[in-house]
């Protein structure tokens, strides 16, 4: 039998990791083999500089088939940032024969139908997560294949992004000589690796704390019900450190991860934190009350974003397993107290335990790793399906839906295809055509006028004078 190889390459902020793993036979992960390297091509989760995040993703994936003994040919990668959205959109397909089972064909014609929304300029679909199904009356089903129905609706969490950053991510991994299977957005592939179907069913809330973005992801009934992204995270919390004790980076960060903390106790008024002075500059001595002021602070302030998303969302009083915390940023300690206390919901630390066996690779189960690990599960679980849910993105992001785009073909066809002349023994008004017994210069006039009035129709009467001016 030959074996199941999967490949995920993590572009975070602050780090990227790559990962190897295969498939057991109880349709567990196994870890082969991870690496990482500190990013620095990378602002809040967007690609800056494409040859330095080169870079470091192939410093990630040469660790990584260092500890695997295998190269890295194709590989899911996954996306945030701030040009993230998400909308729900309400499918809906007529069938002809109602008398025939639904079939895969017509879910992929639900799909298809979906990824020609239209959408602004420059945006295109990223994913569309797996929905709830209605057939006519009934209730609603999880899968409609094998019943009878005349009407298939479906409610699809859509997310959109920025076709430029999807782009620039695709260029990375390319350049560093791979390339890409699937895009996914990060909190997906961290809810895949933290978050056991039991949760998901009952009600949670993924929160993902990365370097540069706080991801959500709130699932109920055991789907996806609502995605955001806030724009900011644990690299925030570093540059307060660094600006409020006038320290280094480097030294605010490693301290942060040492030291950190977001509940000042009793005794922290009488410790401090001795930093060792640059270049026989005596030492820094900074309070530890002040240090853990200064993150209580920021990470109140991503909490209460989280917590206004939540509330956004209409999905606040679902969540029956309350908040699951994950990423670099959630392992500050008293974060778990913290978040209690402001949300009210349970809030646990979720590690990414889940669908993996036993590995040779230490340290995996850590929440840094959360969106990498995630990354390799969604791909196991699309070769354990014959149909993915979604559309390779590479199939759509060099010419995304939009607005524009959709206009444009509307137009063209309108234009290339004429309403066909009258058959012999038609009148005029069943043609369709006015002036079918005219010469033909005259219905080719007739013709124009008419798709110019479909035009108007569409794109409204103002741009349509706008149209004709640049005709002229």
């Amino acid at each position: 039998m030959e074996e199941k190889i999967i490949q995920a390459v993590d572009i975070g902020t602050t780090k990227v990791a790559a990962i190897v793993a295969k498939v057991t036979e109880n349709n567990k992960l196994e870890i082969l083999g991870i690496g990482t390297s500190p990013s620095f091509g990378v602002i809040r989760a967007d690609v800056a500089n494409i040859s330095r995040t080169v870079d470091a993703i192939k410093k990630a994936v040469s660790q990584a088939e260092a500890q695997s003994g295998i190269p890295f040919t194709k590989v899911y990668v996954g996306i945030a940032g701030s040009h993230i959205n998400s909308l729900q959109h309400r499918a809906m397909l007529m069938r002809q024969d109602y008398n025939e089972i639904i079939s895969q064909k017509d879910i992929d014609q639900l799909i298809e139908d979906t990824y020609k929304l239209p959408l602004p300029p420059g945006d295109m679909i990223i994913e569309l997560l797996p929905p709830n199904y209605k057939i006519d009356n009934n209730p609603i089903i999880n899968d409609p294949i094998g019943m009878l129905g005349n009407k298939i609706e479906a409610n699809i969490h859509v997310i959109t992004g920025s076709s430029i950053a999807v782009n620039n991510i695709k260029r990375c991994i390319r350049e560093a000589g791979m390339d890409v299977e699937e895009v996914i957005m990060q909190p997906i592939a961290s809810a895949a690796a933290v978050l056991s179907k039991e949760e998901m069913e009952q009600g949670v809330a993924l929160v993902d704390i990365g370097g540069g973005t706080t991801d959500l992801a709130i699932f109920v009934d055991g789907v996806i019900g609502y995605t955001a992204v806030i724009p900011f995270g644990g690299e925030v919390v570093t540059e307060d450190i660094r600006q409020g004790c006038k320290i280094l980076k480097d030294v605010a960060e490693n301290i942060k991860i040492t030291q950190g903390s977001t509940f000042p106790s009793e005794n922290d008024k009488n410790i401090i934190i001795t930093i060792p002075g640059l270049k026989g500059r005596p030492s820094k001595e900074i309070s530890m009350e002040m240090f853990v002021e200064i993150i209580k602070a920021r990470m109140e302030e991503i909490l209460e974003s989280v917590i206004h998303e939540i509330n956004l969302s209409g999905l606040a009083d679902d969540l029956g397993c309350g908040i699951v915390f994950t990423g670099g940023g959630s392992q500050l300690k008293y974060l778990r107290q913290l978040a209690e206390y402001m949300s009210g919901y349970d809030v646990k630390i979720g590690v990414p335990n889940e669908h993996l066996s036993k590995t040779q690779v230490q340290n995996v189960d850590n929440p840094i790793y959360s969106t990498a690990v995630g990354l390799v599960i969604k791909g196991m679980q699309n070769l354990s399906h014959e149909h993915s849910f979604n559309k390779k993105v590479e199939n759509t992001v060099d010419n995304p839906p939009n607005v524009e785009n959709n206009i444009g073909e509307k137009i063209k066809d309108i234009v290339d295809s004429p309403p066909k002349p009258p058959r012999n023994g038609d009148d005029e008004e069943s043609s369709g055509i006015k002036g079918a017994g005219e010469p033909k210069g005259v219905k080719i006039s007739s013709i124009i006028k008419k798709a110019g009035a479909k035009i108007s129709r569409w794109i409204g009467d103002d741009q349509y004078e706008d149209f004709q001016d640049i005709k002229k």
